[in-house]
């Protein structure tokens, strides 16, 4: 398929367009003061691997830019810019990493849980579902926590999605834990596990 070249966008819905670059005919990276992103043109978007494309033809230049360089790939590799072998490196590990359903729908290669992010979180909270865990934590510079200890506030987990986002109950559980058990780089921290003591 042969895609047009399109007129530079100045709109977005991230906000006006400060700055465009047409990376391929129809794939435009554009910046706003306070976001940016790919762009496709409609032949673009209609053309997206179904595994791939996003409802709106604008994909954030956090995670699903990458969705874009993996869709057009082959024909990305042809493009003459500096660094374009790195950044369609990139996109394989960030597509792995934070949309791991779509990678393997797209190319039909498993993704192993060491290589996404997504996929730990989902299994760490698959297996507190019903636990109380921590959604947030204070130290003692709060007037409830004594010294040597982490102040935890905690919610019941109900379920994960395939983004690896819990769902929680809505009912706040404090409780006291040894600061040094408290580990705030853990995806999940039930109460159970770090010995929680919850406060009336």
């Amino acid at each position: 398929m042969t895609f047009l070249p399109t007129a530079q966008p100045t709109m977005s819905i991230w906000g006006a367009i400060q700055s465009a670059d047409q990376i391929a005919p129809g794939i435009w990276h554009v910046s706003t003061p306070s976001h940016g992103g790919i762009l496709l043109s409609e032949q673009r978007q209609a053309a997206m691997p179904d595994a791939l494309r996003r409802d709106e033809p604008f994909y954030e230049e956090d995670v699903n830019w990458a969705l874009v360089y993996l869709g057009f790939e082959a024909e990305l590799r042809r493009v003459d810019r500096p660094a374009m072998g790195a950044a369609i490196l990139l996109a394989h590990v960030t597509v792995r990493s934070w949309r791991p359903q779509a990678y393997s729908a797209f190319t039909g290669k498993p993704v192993p849980s060491r290589d996404s992010h997504v996929l730990r979180a989902i299994a760490a909270y698959e297996a507190v579902i019903g636990e109380v865990v921590v959604v947030a934590a204070f130290g003692s510079y709060a007037d409830w926590v004594p010294e040597g200890k982490t102040g935890v506030i905690g919610r019941r987990v109900l379920s994960v999605d395939h983004l690896g986002s819990a769902t929680y109950e809505m009912i706040d559980h404090r409780a006291l834990v040894d600061a040094d058990r408290y580990d705030s780089c853990q995806i999940v921290n039930s109460f159970t596990a770090i010995g929680a003591e919850p406060l009336p």
